[in-house]
This record gives structure tokens, C-alpha cells and sequence, in this order.
């Protein structure tokens, strides 16, 4: 794949060349996404921003990082705001869309919408998640995240990962591009941590066997996290299911709070999450007493979709290497504790 007027689909349009030099333009993106520069290259260029599913990181994250280098954003967010409302197809959507826009960012509640949108698209369309299919710059950012943590911690190199992923593996779209991502990668070692009816789809877990990658599955959190190097969690997916009811009987069956981890993790392992976290009492997926925990990353992980998001959007523009000539000082001083 060259990024160059590409669609971002799918996580499977990447390889480890790709991956590498996406982090790399991702790496150089931090003075800017940090405010302590300002660049214009993408002056002029607009981001057609099309959320049809709840989003905040997402949603904003994407508007943020097209601002950040210089460009401008038009929202819609919602069915009910838009012409498909009206009965338009997402050909129309498409045609019409791409003509006011330099590239989209689709979110969508049907699995495999974005493509058929981009399909019809005249300009390069990211995928900001698709159903229960993918979600591909999640992956991207989670990635760049267990990068920068265990660099963090003295170690290179994702070969050789030890990752436990909780909660609800069937519905997390997160996760299975994480793993699909992770198959790219030598001798990682999977531990998936879920109820029997919300596995781990039985096709990437092969893939990842394929690709000479370990993976155990289980049901039991505590006895499962103690030697891993991250513990990636995620909520139950509750919009995808039939009822509230039904996500209910699963709402809370994983909870890491500071005692599990401290009897059960080891002690630089990291904590993930890809956002939100359900603090609902009946839920409480991550308690707020693991926030004072230095290896909680999920807010690290948070900033780390701008610059991630910044470079697919610099390398699909193909203005990566001329950030750095339109830049300037800021004109102002936030203080920023990172």
C-alpha cells in the first residue's frame, strides 16, 4: 500500500514497512500536536468529519489533528442530521460528500458501510469504525502506544509482546484490529479474557495461531494477567447487542481495580483502554483508584491518536515532508502536563 490517495479500511492493508514509517511521521508530529509549534500545511484542505455512531475520542480526535496541521473541519454527526435520514443510499452520500471535501472520516453502525461508501468516494476515506468490524487508526494508536511504553521501560521492538485483552472480544471492534495488527508481529503471546459468548471471532484467532503467534483463551481475569507486559480492557459493547438486558448479564464480570493489580500484575505492567470506560457502578471496568497508577496509560494512549491521526492524514495528503517548512512558534503558552 502507498498512503498516497489511499483508503484507510482496514488493518490488513498494512505492513510492518507501512507501520514503521507511519510511527515515524507520527514521531514528528508531537512538537505540533503538543503546541509548541504551529504548521499550515494543510491550509485550504477540507475534512469531511461523518459520525452516524456516538463518538467523542474518535470524532474529535480526527477534527483536532486535521486543525493541528493547518486544515479545516465539516461535521455531520448523526442519521438523523443527514440525507440518508431521507432514504439517500451512501453511493449518492458519497458522490455528493467527497465534492466538498480533501478527505472523510466515516463512522458507521454497519459492518463493511465505510467501503461501500468509499467505494463511490472521489477522495480518500478513513475508516473511524465500522460496526463490530474494525476500527483501524485504534489499532494504529494502540500500537504506538505499547511502543512508547515499553521503550518507556527499556525495551524495543513489539516481537515477543505479552498482551492479555479483557472483556467483550466479540463485539470490540478495537481488539480485532489490534490483533490483526499484532499478527504482523513474531512470537507475541495473547491472552484473551473473556466470557464464552463473547469470545475472540474463531477466524482472527487462527490467524494469529497462523502466523506462529501464541494464544490461550480463558474466562478467569486474575489468574491470567500476572505475567504480561500489557492488560488491554474494554467495555461491554452494549449497542450491539439485542437488549440492555442482555449486555447487562455480562456488565461487570471483569473489573481491575489497584489491589488485583498489585496481587496479580506484575509491576511494570501496562493498562490500556481504548475508551470510554464504563465507571458505572454495575460496570467499573477500571476503578478510578488505578488513576494515580503511573503504568495507566489510557490518557497517554488518548493524546496518542492525534499524532497518529496527524500522520495518516500528512501521509495520505502526501504532505509529510513539507510540515516542517510551514511551521511557526505558537503566539501563546498553555501548560501542558504529559
Amino acid at each position: 500500500m502507498k498512503f498516497t490517495g489511499s483508503h484507510i479500511l482496514s488493518i490488513t492493508q498494512f505492513k510492518r514497512e507501512q507501520i514503521d514509517q507511519l510511527f515515524a511521521v507520527a514521531d514528528r508530529m508531537e512538537p505540533y500536536a503538543h503546541r509548541r509549534k504551529v504548521t499550515r500545511v494543510l491550509d485550504g484542505a477540507i475534512l469531511g468529519s461523518m459520525f452516524f455512531e456516538p463518538s467523542t475520542r474518535t470524532r474529535v480526535s480526527f477534527g483536532c489533528a486535521f486543525n493541528l496541521l493547518g486544515g479545516e473541519v465539516r461535521e455531520t454527526t448523526g442519521f438523523e442530521s443527514s440525507a440518508i435520514a431521507k432514504g439517500e443510499s451512501l453511493y449518492d452520500t458519497a458522490r455528493v460528500l467527497s465534492g466538498y471535501s480533501d478527505v472523510i472520516v466515516m463512522r458507521h453502525p454497519t459492518s463493511g458501510s465505510v467501503a461501500e461508501f468509499a467505494s463511490a468516494s472521489r477522495v480518500p476515506v478513513i475508516n473511524g469504525g465500522d460496526g463490530s468490524n474494525e476500527h483501524p487508526s485504534q489499532a494504529l494508536l494502540d500500537l504506538y502506544t505499547i511502543r512508547k511504553e515499553l521503550k518507556h521501560k527499556g525495551r524495543a521492538g513489539i516481537d515477543g509482546l505479552r498482551i492479555a485483552m479483557i472483556g467483550d472480544l466479540k463485539y470490540g471492534r478495537t481488539v480485532h484490529s489490534l490483533c490483526k495488527l499484532l499478527s504482523l508481529f513474531q512470537n507475541v503471546h495473547l491472552t484473551l479474557i473473556s466470557p464464552d459468548e463473547l469470545r475472540m471471532p474463531a477466524d482472527i484467532v487462527e490467524s494469529l495461531r497462523a502466523g506462529g503467534n501464541t494464544v490461550v483463551e480463558s474466562d478467569a481475569m486474575e489468574s491470567s494477567i500476572s505475567h504480561v507486559d500489557i492488560a488491554y480492557s474494554t467495555r461491554i459493547q452494549e449497542e450491539r447487542f439485542s437488549s440492555k438486558e442482555e449486555a447487562s448479564l455480562y456488565r461487570g464480570r471483569y473489573r481491575l481495580n489497584q489491589a488485583i493489580y498489585t496481587r496479580f500484575c506484575e509491576p511494570n505492567t501496562v493498562i490500556m483502554h481504548p475508551l470510554p470506560r464504563d465507571s458505572r457502578v454495575e460496570a467499573n471496568e477500571l476503578d478510578n483508584d488505578l488513576n494515580e497508577n503511573p503504568n495507566l496509560a489510557i490518557f497517554r494512549q488518548a493524546d496518542n491518536g492525534v499524532l497518529v491521526r496527524m500522520a495518516l492524514f500528512a501521509l495520505i495528503l502526501d504532505v509529510a515532508d513539507e510540515v516542517d517548512r510551514h511551521a511557526r512558534d505558537v503566539n501563546w503558552y498553555t501548560e501542558r502536563r504529559f
